[in-house]
């Protein structure tokens, strides 16, 4: 079950709006499951600027590489440094402790025009077909 509280990419991704306004973003259950143990991940640098749907980072496992996508727009403030040193992290947590970065958004409204649960539930049900 995807949280309710989240917004998702095609490219499963999740972006989560925080109280602070800034947003948190990572990789959907569904992506860490096609992807396999996950060995590696390459996160964005403080300070970068994310352009919605555009690439930032990658995450390698035993089976692959997967570049991961902005689902929205702004300058990272956060990056989770706990995956450097263990990025199976993203395998056991994707909606907790995996979490890759956190942005200053420079549009909310963005948020607005990703997936809710229910339509990226559907997303990838259509996609497995």
């Amino acid at each position: 079950m995807n949280p309710t509280n989240l917004r998702y990419t095609k490219e499963h991704e999740w972006a989560r709006l925080e109280a602070d306004g800034t947003a948190t973003i990572g990789i959907t259950q569904h992506a860490q499951d096609a992807l396999g143990d996950i060995v590696f991940a390459s996160l964005p640098k403080v300070g970068a600027t994310l352009k919605a749907g555009e690439g930032f980072g990658a995450v390698e496992s035993v089976k692959s590489v997967s570049d991961l996508f902005a689902p929205c727009s702004g300058r990272v403030v956060e990056v989770n440094s706990a995956l450097v040193k263990a990025p199976e992290i993203i395998n056991s947590a994707p909606y907790g402790d995996g979490w890759i970065c956190r942005i200053e958004l420079a549009d909310a409204s963005e948020l607005d025009g990703l997936m809710d649960a229910e339509a990226y539930a559907a997303f990838v049900a259509a996609e497995a077909h």
